[in-house]
């Protein structure tokens, strides 16, 4: 049995924050730099009350509203860092929602910005040892509620966000191979302290802190790797990729990536301009848009790679099999 990624839908909560509302509000911030490092001119913020669980809810009835799917699904992996509880589990809270079937198992996968890759990979093995039936894979963040006011970090780089994928059997073998790693040294790099069972340390705070070049220099030493590895896993080399989506962590990560990598500007696809840095949803929503705008075509091999918070990363191949 082969396996393959079906179609997706994705929803972006509200109209979108503008750098003019961040100015607004922090008058003392230099919107134009800040713009120029991380490419992002809009973000979308959920609203008091909204959370993950709300925009996974909402992607996910957009796709299977969508009358492209011909069977329920055997399983329902939600990828979440913000879940609404610790426990139950957000994705058996989502299953309810939904009204799946009690025969779809659902579980979450406590991941960032590497995550939907790690869950393809999951999925992928639960479809090909015959454990499920096809199923989703759910990506929803909601970051903006671990994020103050005045935080000139993250706070004009993350969005909030959902998507909803198919993962299916297929005649064709179009998923995969994989590499995955992690390090977990640089864990308080990228953090919400005082999020679960261990209290607040001395000089720690409640909320996400990043250490923004702590976080770039990992990235620009392992995204190389993994992408190098890829390749030779699969025996190919950087040309024969059609079209590279990387998680969209910022402009200043895409293009440091695309210049250690010599790729050609034309292979590599961006959409975090009006959308931002959306965490795990972020490879789903640019695999969506790419395909939607005509940067992937039928037939494409396609390079998707995920890689910050954890440290976690993940690289897999998509080669045909496109609906377009």
């Amino acid at each position: 049995m082969k396996v393959a990624v079906g179609a997706t839908e994705y929803v972006l909560p509200g109209p979108g924050e503008t750098s003019e509302v961040l100015k607004a509000q922090n008058p003392d911030w230099r919107m134009d730099d800040i713009e120029k490092k991380t490419g992002v001119l809009k973000r979308h913020v959920a609203a008091p009350g909204i959370t993950a669980v709300d925009l996974a809810e909402e992607a996910t009835r957009k796709l299977l509203d969508s009358d492209r799917l011909d069977q329920e699904p055997g399983f329902l992996i939600l990828v979440t860092q913000s879940p609404d509880y610790v426990l139950p589990t957000s994705a058996c809270v989502l299953q309810d929602r939904l009204k799946l079937p009690r025969t779809c198992m659902a579980f979450d996968v406590n991941l960032g910005c590497s995550g939907f890759v790690y869950a393809l990979a999951i999925a992928g093995g639960l479809i090909e040892t015959g454990v499920a039936s096809p199923g989703l894979v759910v990506c929803a963040e909601t970051y903006s509620h671990y994020i103050g006011e005045g935080d000139r970090t993250t706070r004009p780089l993350f969005s909030d966000a959902a998507s909803a994928t198919w993962v299916e059997a297929s005649d064709l073998d179009t998923l995969g191979p994989f590499v995955m790693g992690s390090d977990g040294a640089g864990c308080e790099n990228l953090i919400v302290y005082g999020s679960g069972a261990r209290g607040l340390g001395d000089g720690q705070s409640n909320g996400l802190h990043m250490d923004g070049s702590q976080v770039f220099m990992f990235t620009m030493d392992m995204v190389p790797k993994c992408v190098e590895a890829l390749l030779d896993k699969a025996d190919l080399t950087s040309a024969d990729v059609d079209q590279y989506v990387f998680h969209q962590a910022s402009k200043l990560v895409i293009d440091n990536i695309v210049r250690r990598l010599d790729l050609e500007e034309g292979q590599v696809f961006r959409n975090y301009e009006q959308i931002g840095n959306t965490v795990s949803a972020s490879i789903p929503i640019a695999l969506t848009d790419a395909i939607d705008g005509g940067r992937i075509r039928q037939d494409d091999t396609v390079m998707l790679v995920g890689f910050g918070v954890g440290y976690s990363w993940g690289g897999c191949l998509l080669r045909g099999g496109f609906s377009v």
